[in-house]
């Protein structure tokens, strides 16, 4: 019996329509088992930019450092990209994560039982399913290096450029390093090191960080892959993978590769942790505007992130195993949105966002 303070951040497009079937799964299970969440929403991200006049207000910053977890929607789309000061909705999620002070990011590939046909892969190469965990640093390299333009910035001039800088310290590639480390040793004790160590400098101190940290994890097999082939043999042979762990502009991509491999990008949350229990947790997927407000988009991938919420951050492993039941039980009774259906789906069997929600609230025990 606790009461605990949550932030909700819904963003842009789905994201109010995502955030809204999560923490009616959280209400849920606060009935069950007898906790109280305090619930608190806050702008950030596009619908900040219009209505407080920056992408990441103080006052949200102030009741996030003050929650015991943050609960994330999504931000961005078309109607903000034509911003030129720099503050575009993009901007506010990369300051929300340095503001909360969180460096790791956790993302499962989840490919479930019930929607193997979900998977561009054929079956032969997925098997029974797949199951791997990208920990991607996550205030690092080039998104938060330094930038810079050409003093006279004209894309039309074929002497124009612009440059990212991708930079890491020792003490930046350890902490990351160790995060994959324990991940691994709660699951199948496997890890591979994703880098470039071919062509960058950066990634040639993350090898050589690597090579040292693994020593003091004998229990634990690990390999090392350049990225490209990384990003081939996710398609070629997923299942040589349990933990990957891998830079922050890596990481960016491979899970969108992951996320693919693994059927559906709507089914796949996330976590962003720091030294303390306090993170960050969202899906994956972007904000979608073309669907928003419509009842189409899959709600899951956001009600999959309040597991790892009451994981990392409540220390509530029942309710998070309740709710992972539950959504395995809805798919089990054949319930689909769009996104997750196959031919075979019964047209009566497929549902919209608030369906899809109060089912799995209904099947929370």
């Amino acid at each position: 019996m606790a009461t605990f303070k949550i932030v909700t951040l819904p963003g842009d497009g789905i994201g109010p329509d995502i955030v809204r079937e999560a923490v009616k799964v959280m209400n849920r299970v606060g009935e069950i088992y007898g906790h109280t969440f305090e619930i608190t929403e806050k702008r950030m991200g596009g619908i900040a930019i219009d209505m407080d006049g920056t992408s990441l207000p103080q006052d949200t910053i102030d009741a996030a450092l003050a929650s015991d977890a943050v609960l994330l929607g999504a931000v961005g789309g078309p109607k903000w990209d034509h911003l030129t000061n720099g503050d575009r909705p993009e901007k506010g999620l990369l300051g929300i994560r340095g503001a909360l002070k969180l460096y790791a990011n956790l993302r499962p590939a989840v490919l479930y039982k019930q929607l193997q046909h979900t998977s561009p892969l054929k079956p032969e190469i997925i098997g029974e399913g797949l199951d791997i965990l990208v920990v991607r640093e996550l205030t690092g390299g080039m998104y938060f290096g330094e930038k810079a333009n050409s003093p006279a910035f004209n894309p039309e001039k074929p002497d124009c450029w612009a440059s990212d800088l991708e930079k890491y310290s020792v003490f930046e590639i350890e902490r990351i390093l160790r995060t994959g480390f324990e991940a691994a040793r709660k699951r199948q004790k496997k890890l591979c090191c994703v880098h470039k160590a071919n062509v960058l400098e950066s990634s040639r101190l993350w090898r050589a960080v690597f090579e040292r940290v693994k020593n003091e994890y004998p229990d634990i097999e690990t390999s090392e892959m350049y990225v490209d082939n990384c990003a081939m043999q996710l398609v070629r042979n997923p299942r040589q993978f349990d933990v990957i762990v891998t830079s922050n502009i890596f990481g960016d991509i491979l899970t969108d590769e992951a996320s693919q491999v693994a059927g559906s990008i709507g089914m796949l949350a996330s976590a962003s942790l720091g030294a303390g229990k306090l993170g960050l947790y969202e899906p994956i997927h972007g904000s979608a505007p073309d669907i928003a407000g419509k009842n189409l988009a899959n709600p899951l991938a956001t009600i999959l992130s309040v597991p790892m919420l009451f994981r990392y951050s409540l220390g509530l492993t029942k309710e998070a195993e309740a709710i992972e039941a539950a959504v395995n039980a809805v798919l089990d009774a054949g319930w689909r949105t769009g996104d997750i259906k196959s031919k075979d789906t019964p047209a009566n069997k497929i549902v919209g966002t608030k369906e899809m929600g109060d089912l799995v609230v209904a099947a929370i025990k």
